[in-house]
């Protein structure tokens, strides 16, 4: 979920090119970071934190806090969403699930309100959990339209280094105009899409929509691993000089689940008829080395 303002060219092109009908997994080129290989979590790992999403109502404040930052402002990326506080139309836990819901509103009500046409829901793990390292895997069925934006990320803990020096990793993102095809990628200062350098690649779910899928990502200090349904489809290597440039994964990571409007997902325009557009996440699970 790209922070700086702008879309990447090369990550706009390689979404419009088709897939090959026969390969699970294409890469886009000319930056690539593909992998086609199994994606298990490792034997020795134990589960150490995860939400179930077993209570309805709000999410856990001991686990999540909303991320309103930037509403007045505006959001990066062009994004034309609102994003609501402790606002169950938005976001809630229901069913056992939790439900990130874009809608069509203004929320003009709001103190931080700024003049957005759409409102939806971003939690952050940020200040209460974070991990360097490990596996991390989350079920979730995905937002739909054409406008949509769904992603499951993450950012440095300690973000003094601004972005993307700081380091991000996208373990899933969708954008409605395209459904179906699911990116991962990362972020650093040397490989960011504000330089046409992001490295990233995606696969194939034409029912991501509509069925759950596990996102998965495998971190560990030689290489992270994005992946879904126990399938790696991206590969980011450790080049081990020691340079945070290219590798700035050596420190932890916070989690976010968000549904944006607009931005990359508005890249085709919005459908207005899409909306209300929800992620449900069936569960969220992280695990390290014992």
């Amino acid at each position: 979920m790209r922070i700086a303002r702008g879309l990447s060219a090369v990550a706009a092109l390689a979404a419009l090119l088709p897939a090959a009908a026969a390969a699970q997994t294409v890469h886009n080129p000319p930056i690539t970071a593909g992998a086609d290989e199994p994606l298990t979590r490792p034997s020795d790992y134990r589960l150490v934190w995860s939400d179930e999403f077993d209570r309805p109502g709000a999410p856990d404040s001991k686990k999540w806090r909303y991320d309103t930052s930037r509403n007045k402002e505006g959001w990066y990326n062009n994004e034309l969403q609102y994003y609501a506080a402790d606002r169950r139309e938005n976001v809630r836990v229901e069913n056992g699930r939790l439900v990130i819901e874009a809608r069509k509103e203004r929320l003009a009500d709001k103190p931080d309100f700024g003049g957005q046409d759409y409102a939806s829901g971003k939690i952050v793990t940020q200040g209460l959990a974070s991990w360097k390292y490990g596996f991390v895997e989350v079920r979730a069925k995905l937002a739909c339209g054409r406008g949509t934006w769904p992603a499951i990320w993450m950012l440095a803990e300690d973000g003094k280094a601004g972005w993307p020096a700081m380091g991000e990793i996208d373990i899933m993102e969708h954008v409605g105009w395209n459904q179906g095809r699911v990116y991962g990628t990362v972020h650093t200062k040397a490989y960011n899409h504000t330089i046409n350098t992001q490295k990233g690649s995606y696969t194939q779910a034409p029912d991501a929509c509509d069925a759950f899928h596990n996102y998965q990502l495998d971190w560990n200090e030689d290489r992270i691993l994005v992946g879904m349904d126990g399938h790696a489809f991206m590969r980011f290597d450790n080049d081990h000089k020691g340079d945070p440039a290219s590798w700035p994964f050596a420190s932890p990571q916070y989690l976010i689940l968000n549904v944006a409007v607009g931005g990359w997902g508005g890249q085709m325009g919005i459908d207005d008829a899409a909306f209300p557009a929800r992620m449900e996440v069936d569960y969220v699970r992280v695990w390290q080395k014992r």
